[in-house]
């Protein structure tokens, strides 16, 4: 027997492993199952060139717990080590002393497993012993056992193991006794080694007999040897590709199209990348893409590997250019790594746009569950624009499919407005909208339908990217944003205004008849937009709009997201119920608005002639509140003044009030606008309803 401490100046290295490895214990697993697929794989190697003449045999890698001993093995028949070699790669691991081993790795946990030597160490995050049982498959080679207990100090001697390979004991820890349930183990074995090379097994299969599950005399294989990435895209057929991506992601919907990834220069890569129908679930179904390193699983959170919008993808890349223990600051900084996401976000961009060139009519098909996704490419990332903009489509409202040069040459000669704007009009809702789609198509213009998740994000970038280099600039407007006479403004729009006097007194008849709700404003206007136009239509501001959707999706504009809801109520002056009621107005109110504007003339010429008199003596004194002479004080007079004009102006609006009050028609004016914009709820629905019967 051979006692000895472990050849590392640290006084006790598995304090560190622990304290640096303990969030990433789990993957102790996959690093003891890798060792022995390695040495497997190495046998078969060495057969093949001739340097290993004996038996193959079963190669599989077997798994084993004893919950009662609460011990898990790993087995495997492949080179085994004799005990000068356990002696090298087990009791010797390099490091110049303590201080550089805790310097080196203080930021980065994951590399410390990756150091020769350190991988079969991570058995120590969850044991409290662990033995090395092996036979080198050398010819004559002496069986060895080595056992640590979690300290510097090991023992090794000889042992009466019969067959070539080696056996991990993992004694496992009592703080770590969940890795002692079948099912855990299960978990972590179809996450990093459903794809290794070599057969895994755990137990046997088990079938139901007898209304009991009983274990079979068959191997429970937990991986398949020959992933379908490894395969030659010529060999396969859309079934396969399909069946794997069931494989992998069950219970999803079928995928739109995939890309099998193959490039072995300048880096090795190998994959299948899926474009699944992703729709609205922007959040829930990132990290579906995972990351192998010669098929063995490293990670599914792969940010940094490929571009952000692409991490909607789901599939698998396998790359040995990636080690097996990656970082985040590693990746960020590894030139490979930046090369591996330029080359996939090309793959993608040129898979989209062949099949955009092959078949059109498909890829329009796929395009309402593909726009999110490259909505986001075209956001998120700025070389995906040269691309991504040619196979990205606009649908107008009657579901015509354009893209991007082709909608503007649609729209280009009718839609330019008197100041040489390209107005694209948008609906984010056709059916609530219809009425705004329907004006817009009378006057002969197309609409976009523009509903999707990242649409208000979007609008933003293209008003920009269609303008860039050209002396042209484009606007985005929704259809509900303003009249139509004002969304596209034509030289020849010049119509007939409403007296401003008048104007101002209807608007003000109508303000006081506009309900309260909560968190919406509204302003109220007379424009004249054509006698064949509705008499009240509610737009609301482009840009407001704008700002409280973006506010949604950026936390630094939430600010927005508190203010209310502006609409504009605007009166068509042209239309025949309009102008009546504006006669009405101007009758039933003359006589007592007769003395009233009297009084506001008389005052407002002397709030005019006091505001001059202020203003010369502020030319005297730099003090205002100074009297000027003998006691008079024109700010007091003009403070007056100003007191006495809110008093006529109050009495005015009561006048204007009481008249839109006792007037059905202006309430159900007011009503059937706020009707068409969903905004008429509870009881002044139920009072609508009610005074629509009446007026029957």
């Amino acid at each position: 027997m051979q006692k000895g401490n472990i050849g590392v100046t640290t006084e006790n290295i598995f304090p560190v492993i622990k304290k640096f490895l303990y969030s990433d214990h789990e993957i102790f697993l996959r690093e003891i199952i890798s060792n022995a697929v390695d040495a497997t794989q190495k046998l078969k190697t060495l057969q093949e060139r001739g340097e290993y003449s004996g038996e193959l045999g079963d190669l599989t890698v077997r798994v084993s717990l004893d919950p009662k001993k609460k011990t898990l093995t790993v087995s495997d028949r492949g080179i085994g080590m004799t005990a000068e070699e356990i002696d090298k790669y087990i009791n010797q691991i390099a490091f110049s002393g303590a201080t550089d081993f805790l310097e080196k790795f203080k930021d980065n946990a994951n590399a410390i497993i990756g150091h020769f030597g350190l991988g079969f160490y991570s058995s120590f995050m969850v044991s409290k012993k662990v033995e090395i049982i092996s036979l080198s498959y050398k010819e004559g080679s002496q069986a060895v056992k080595w056992s640590c207990d979690g300290t510097p100090e090991f023992k090794m001697e000889e042992s009466n193991k019969a067959d070539r390979g080696t056996d991990i004991v993992m004694h496992i820890d009592d703080e770590f006794k969940d890795y002692l349930e079948k099912y855990k183990i299960e978990e972590l074995l179809k996450k990093y080694c459903r794809f290794l090379p070599v057969k895994i097994a755990f137990g046997k299969k088990t079938e139901w007999k007898d209304g009991k599950e009983k274990e079979t005399d068959e191997d429970n294989i937990i991986n398949s040897l020959e992933p379908i990435w490894r395969s030659k895209p010529a060999d396969l057929k859309d079934e396969d590709y399909k069946k794997f991506y069931r494989e992998l992601y069950p219970g999803y919907d079928e995928p739109l199209f995939w890309i099998h990834l193959n490039v072995d220069y300048p880096f090795n890569l190998t994959g299948v990348l899926y474009f699944p129908k992703i729709k609205n679930d922007l959040d829930l179904r990132r990290n579906k893409i995972q990351l192998y390193c010669n098929q063995v699983f490293v990670t599914d959170s792969v940010e940094n590997i490929v571009p952000d919008f692409l991490t909607l993808l789901h599939g698998v890349i396998d790359s040995p250019d990636i080690p097996l223990n990656v970082s985040r600051s590693y990746l960020q900084s590894d030139s490979n790594v930046k090369k591996i996401s330029k080359y996939i976000m090309k793959k993608v961009s040129d898979r989209l746009e062949s099949i955009f060139k092959e078949d059109r009519k498909a890829y329009e098909d796929k395009w309402d569950d593909l726009k999110l996704f490259i909505h986001y490419g075209l956001l998120s990332e700025p070389d995906f624009w040269d691309k991504g903009s040619k196979v990205t489509l606009l649908k107008d409202s009657e579901g015509k499919y354009y893209t991007l040069e082709e909608y503007k040459s649609l729209i280009k000669d009718n839609q330019t407005d008197k100041d040489g704007n390209l107005v694209y009009l948008y609906s984010n809702d056709a059916v609530g909208q219809y009425t705004y789609i329907q004006k817009a198509k009378d006057h002969g213009y197309s609409v976009l339908l523009m509903d999707g998740q990242l649409d208000t994000a979007l609008v933003g970038m293209l008003e920009q990217k269609l303008s860039d280099g050209s002396k042209e600039h484009s606007r985005f407007s929704r259809v509900d944003s303003d009249t139509i006479s004002r969304l596209i403004q034509k030289k020849d729009d010049a119509q007939e205004v409403m007296d401003v006097e008048e104007s101002a007194n209807l608007s003000s008849a109508f303000k006081s008849q506009m309900p309260a709700i909560e968190k919406s404003e509204f302003h109220v206007e007379v424009q004249p937009m054509g006698a064949d136009e509705q008499p009240a239509v509610i737009t609301q501001s482009e840009y407001m709009r704008r700002m409280k959707e973006m506010s949604k999706l950026q936390a630094g504009m939430s600010f927005y997201g508190e203010m209310p809801d502006m609409y504009s109520f605007v009166l068509n002056s042209d239309h025949p119920v309009v102008s009546k009621l504006n006669a009405e107005l101007k009758e039933q109110t003359a006589e007592q608005l007769k003395p009233v504007e009297a009084e506001l003339k008389g005052l407002r010429a002397r709030q005019a002639a006091l505001k001059d008199e202020r203003d010369k003596e502020k030319g005297h004194d730099a003090s205002t509140d100074t009297p000027s002479t003998e006691g008079y004080d024109v700010k007091k007079d003009l403070e007056q003044t100003e007191s006495d004009i809110k008093a006529q102006e109050d009495k005015k609006q009561e006048i204007l009030a009481n008249f839109a009050k006792g007037e059905e028609k202006v309430r159900h004016l007011i009503d059937l606008a706020l009707l068409q914009n969903g905004l008429l709820k509870g009881k002044d629905l139920t009072d609508f309803v009610k005074r629509a019967v009446s007026l029957l």
